[in-house]
């Protein structure tokens, strides 16, 4: 017996001997609670370990340690705080705040309306107009969005899927106002819509119509805005849904393969496409698991790349990735202990590897954030990169025991769920059968039968409770609603009536036939197209997704 394992094995007698005089305390445990973490991890629990191979250097590919050979080390990750309320000129008074705070990229939240392709002024947004994300329904709300902000030397995300062909339209029509050229814009649409259909509900068209509109955003920005992430393949969105970290890293992936082969399909060069695409993660609460988690999303993805496309360049495979702290975690009772929730979520995004981090302000759970949850929010993300020291070292946690164990547990648990999607016919058809969705609800609820049970403890809701002491609350101006319907319609009745129709009409052909809709819908917000109606004419095309009941 080697030295270190005669060392563990007395270890684990003596250990044995104090747990049955002192039982250990209750834990949930990592993986979804499949397992109790072990008190102690070595070498002995990496079988086959080859640093060369499992994890190899930053910035070369698997990709383990990060995406980058300096990391934090150079430049920090992009401190993108995700705002946007009410109207345009509000939520643009909010962003140069927070670039006057130190933020260094924008991140745009849409409301309901602008995400499921409906005006303000359409019967069905009657009451949600500017209430979770700011209200865009046409270029002249966009030029209000966007004013006096250097679009050409910041990066923009917008949280926008179904219609972000659209919302992107008129990002770059405005840009090019503005003498800024499309080549030179640098920014991020989320653009995910298989997630949608999972886990968050803004689709519009069925998936196969939707994949044909996010190829088509691919193809444009390849020759067109180059600097462009062209989607944001979303696990935030499943994990607030309910699903665990393996699930998060398997069903994320399964996305993009899809997303990847559809591309390759339409005759896409997986090594110019697959530049532009980016991630977008949750991080919980639980700071190694999630560490490890982002560790074994970059190595599978960059070996499935590799393995499954072919893919010949480094940028391709390179899974580079947005992150949010997780908003289901954040509760409404004692909402002051939310920020320690989110530094500690910070800290594990860091430590992961993130490229650009949102942290959630303290209040999320109650409403909108104020101005001042919204200032330390982002302050937490300002003493983690100035005044922790852990952006001072790439992949610190590479090579403990514990951290590189679970992620080969998480890169092996992910690849049987993928071995299972393949099964179904790929992440499009497992969708249509409802297999993802069935797994989401399942680990929601055994999630929350852990919390009722107090299994799993969450610090002032089941445990540690005391009388709640108020907070401000941000609250949406009533009259918002009919003051964006009249400028709405103030601005239709400024619009060429002949340009419009053409240039609707020309859109709708290009839609039933396989020409690339891209240019079609910039020229058409130009002349005046709003939101609403460029989806209605995609609607009248591609049909509307009714989402089937899944048990």
């Amino acid at each position: 017996m080697s030295g270190y394992a005669g060392l563990r094995k007395a270890w684990k007698e003596s250990l044995a001997k104090l747990e049955a005089k002192d039982p250990p305390r209750k834990r949930i445990g990592l993986l979804a609670g499949q397992r109790d973490a072990a008190a102690l991890y070595g070498p002995d629990d990496l079988e086959g370990f080859d640093p060369d191979v499992s994890v190899g250097v930053p910035g070369r590919p698997p990709f383990v340690r990060g995406v980058q050979p300096n990391m934090h080390r150079g430049r920090l990750w992009t401190m993108r705080q995700y705002a946007g309320f009410g109207t345009a000129a509000e939520s643009n008074a909010r962003y140069h705040y927070l670039l006057s705070q130190g933020q260094t990229g924008l991140s745009v939240a849409f409301d309901l309306p602008t995400q499921m392709g409906r005006d303000s002024d359409d019967p069905r947004s009657l009451g949600e107009v500017g209430r979770v994300g700011v209200a865009i329904d046409s270029i002249d709300d966009m030029r209000t969005l966007l004013h006096g902000l250097p679009l050409d030397k910041i990066s923009t995300s917008m949280t926008i899927n179904a219609t972000a062909s659209t919302l992107l339209a008129m990002y770059i029509a405005v840009a090019e106002e503005q003498g800024v050229p499309r080549e030179k814009l640098r920014g991020t649409i989320q653009n995910d819509v298989l997630k949608e259909y999972m886990a968050r509900g803004t689709y519009i068209y069925p998936p196969r119509p939707s994949i044909r509109l996010i190829t088509d955003i691919f193809a444009f920005c390849a020759k067109d805005v180059p600097k462009w992430n062209t989607i944001s393949i979303s696990g935030y969105h499943i994990r607030e849904a309910g699903c665990d970290a393996v699930q998060e890293v398997a069903f994320t992936i399964a996305d993009g393969l899809a997303y990847a082969q559809a591309a390759v399909d339409a005759g896409l060069d997986v090594d110019t496409f697959g530049a532009q695409l980016s991630f977008f993660f949750n991080v919980h609460n639980n700071l190694i698991e999630e560490v490890a988690k982002f560790r074994a999303a970059r190595k599978m993805w960059s070996d499935l790349l590799l393995s499954r496309f072919g893919a010949k360049t480094e940028r391709a495979r390179a899974l580079r990735f947005h992150c949010q702290t997780a908003g289901m975690t954040l509760t409404a009772q004692q909402p002051m202990n939310n920020i320690a929730r989110v530094t500690v979520q910070a800290l594990a995004a860091v430590l992961g590897g993130c490229q650009s981090l949102h942290t959630n302000s303290y209040d999320e759970a109650l409403g909108l954030p104020t101005s001042e949850s919204a200032t330390i929010a982002l302050r937490t993300q300002q003493i983690v990169a100035y005044e922790s020291g852990v952006a001072d070292f790439v992949d610190a946690f590479g090579g403990s025991w514990a951290v590189e164990t679970l992620t080969r547990e998480i890169e092996e648990n992910a690849y049987k769920y993928l071995a299972r999607i393949d099964e179904l016919g790929g992440m499009v058809s497992a969708i249509e059968q409802g297999y993802p969705q069935r797994e989401i609800q399942n680990t929601a609820y055994q999630y929350q039968l852990e919390v009722e049970r107090k299994a799993r403890l969450i610090v002032g809701q089941n445990t540690f409770v005391q009388d709640e002491v108020p907070v401000p609350v941000m609250k949406i101006d009533p009259n918002l609603e009919a003051a964006q319907v009249g400028r709405l319609q103030a601005f239709r009745a400024t619009r060429n009536p002949g340009m419009y129709a053409n240039a609707m009409q020309v859109l709708e052909n290009a839609a039933r036939g396989t020409e690339n809709v891209l240019p079609y819908i910039v020229d058409a917000v130009k002349v005046g197209a709003t939101v609403g109606e460029i989806a209605q004419t995609f609607r009248d095309v591609f049909g509307e997704h009714v989402e089937s009941v899944v048990l």
